[in-house]
């Protein structure tokens, strides 16, 4: 029987120097790649600003469509003679005027 002379050649590195280069290439290409945080914060910043118009004005129309819904279920209700007209009604028009309270404040509070 016959055996195998085969020379297999280490490998060039050892594993602790493969995984200190690895690491290093990860950190330079990490350096290249990096961008200026404060560059994408106010980024940011200036496509919520204006966003923020058409977010105000789409909560009023949210508003009106509820004020709407909710004078339809009032008038319902106070054809039908229920004893609970008044509560309903003031939760209706709680909510519209709590969206509009809502935009209104949030637009002062950020200077929008």
């Amino acid at each position: 029987m016959k055996t195998c002379k085969w020379a297999f050649k280490r490998p060039p590195f050892k594993p602790v120097h493969r995984i200190l280069l690895t690491a290093l290439l990860i950190a330079f290409c990490t350096h290249l790649l990096a961008q200026d945080g404060n560059a994408g914060i106010n980024e940011a910043n200036q496509k919520v600003r204006g966003y923020f118009a058409s977010g105000t004005s789409l909560m009023y129309a949210v508003g009106a469509l509820l004020g709407l819904i909710g004078a339809v279920k009032v008038y319902q209700k106070w054809n039908a003679g229920d004893p609970d007209t008044g509560k309903v009604a003031a939760a209706w028009f709680g909510s519209c005027v709590f969206l509009v309270i809502v935009a209104t404040v949030i637009k002062s509070f950020f200077g929008v």
